[in-house]
């Protein structure tokens, strides 16, 4: 069989690095691309909620159905049956926030002329894990107080000299496990995915278009995956969306875990 390129011509795959694009400026304070997302993902969701929700009605409008309907998912499906009835009304706005933001920007990855999950870049999950980390710190200290937060952290009737094992181990698992695994379980989902469909785009453009004799025909089931994948991305947009929330929510309830 005859080369598949000349040696002009070889196939570089997508890495990493294809995930920082900066826009304007370089380095740490470069405007990139993912930021512009995120500002205009912002925006559309606020004139979304604003237009969706200005006339109110008991009745409901086709707007306003979709709407209460993804509020109701998030308000009892995951807030009220996990943090509890008695406690989950404050958070509701937090994870629904959360949700449809994050589900929006997993869904930019296959919004045609965007198609970057802004996700995919590790600084947005991990800000998104710190808030709720913040949250559920807060919340945590503001119920039982300091020492008692600290305290609760250690079961009880563990021999003496277990406690101060368990308690490093319970504080690491509390103040930095939890957080890092949140915003890497989004991140490396929206990160492999978004890979996958730049791997099978590009590599079914460069066979078709450098390909020799039959191997252009190789193009064809891969542009076929990458349109596979792009309907699976939007089952793993909603999934991770949710997953994230419901998370959340498990943190949040240990707080309140006496109570129930």
């Amino acid at each position: 069989m005859t080369t598949v390129v000349s040696a002009a011509e070889e196939f570089v795959p997508p890495s990493a690095p294809d995930f920082w694009q900066p826009l304007v400026g370089d380095g740490a304070f470069a405007i990139t691309r993912s930021m512009i997302v995120m500002v205009l993902v912002t925006i559309g969701l606020a004139v979304v909620m604003m237009l969706a929700t200005r006339r109110l009605s008991v009745v409901p409008g086709r707007g306003q159905y979709r709407l209460e309907g993804v509020y109701g998912l998030v308000r009892n499906s995951i807030g009220r049956d996990i943090i509890g009835s008695d406690h989950f009304r404050p958070y509701v706005p937090l994870l629904f926030t959360l949700f449809t933001l994050i589900l929006l920007n997993n869904l930019m990855a296959i919004i045609p002329v965007v198609q970057f999950p802004t996700t995919s870049r590790i600084s947005f999950p991990i800000a998104f894990a710190l808030g709720v980390y913040v949250v559920y710190l807060v919340a945590g200290v503001r119920r039982r107080g300091l020492g008692g937060f600290l305290k609760n952290l250690v079961p009880s009737g563990l021999p003496f000299w277990v406690v101060p094992v368990v308690f490093i181990l319970e504080l690491v698992t509390f103040l930095i496990t939890r957080p890092v695994t949140l915003a890497l379980r989004l991140f490396g989902n929206m990160f492999a995915g978004h890979i996958l469909l730049l791997l099978f785009a590009v590599g079914g453009e460069f066979l078709l278009l450098n390909g020799d004799g039959l191997l252009k025909l190789v193009s064809i089931p891969a542009f076929f995956m990458f349109f596979l994948f792009s309907a699976f991305e939007i089952l793993i947009a909603f999934l991770q969306a949710y997953v994230f929330i419901l998370l959340a929510s498990v943190y949040i309830a240990e707080v309140y875990a006496d109570d129930h």
